[in-house]
């Protein structure tokens, strides 16, 4: 079952480790990203991260949604992080068991606006959102 989905750019780090695992009650915590799941540094360095007794998994977006589609993470009470408004659309486009959108922390780059405190989108992920998730996206720290 998942319990949440995050967009947060620093992925797996003290704030999502401990205060919205453990808020969640999660016992795995998926981080689903093309360029983590293919970089050994990357992925032990978030392995250090994950907090003590969860699962983490680390899978590109389409091998995520293949695992969520398939049934296999069911048996978990899974949090799902993504390091961009992009990646959670691909997730929502993909599997239809993603009832929320919860907007951490996005980077301020080239073309980007200020939302919210921590919060910077271009226009492109703005009509992401608005058009095809807009009543499931939420914005907290």
């Amino acid at each position: 079952m998942i319990l949440a989905t995050r967009v947060d750019y620093r992925l797996l780090h003290g704030q999502v480790a401990v205060s919205w695992t453990s808020g969640l009650g999660a016992n795995c915590i998926l981080i689903a990203n093309d360029k983590v799941a293919t970089d050994s540094v990357r992925k032990s360095a978030m392995r250090l991260a994950k907090p003590q007794g969860v699962k983490l998994v680390i899978k590109n977006i389409e091998d995520s949604i293949k695992a969520i589609n398939s049934g296999v993470t069911d048996k978990y009470r899974l949090f799902v992080v993504v390091d961009s408004i992009d990646d959670v659309y691909k997730l929502v486009q993909g599997c239809n068991q993603i009832k929320s959108v919860n907007l951490g922390l996005t980077t301020t780059r080239e073309g980007t606006k200020n939302i919210s405190k921590n919060i910077n989108i271009t226009g492109s992920e703005e009509e992401k959102l608005k058009g095809e998730f807009y009543n499931q996206v939420s914005h907290f720290q």
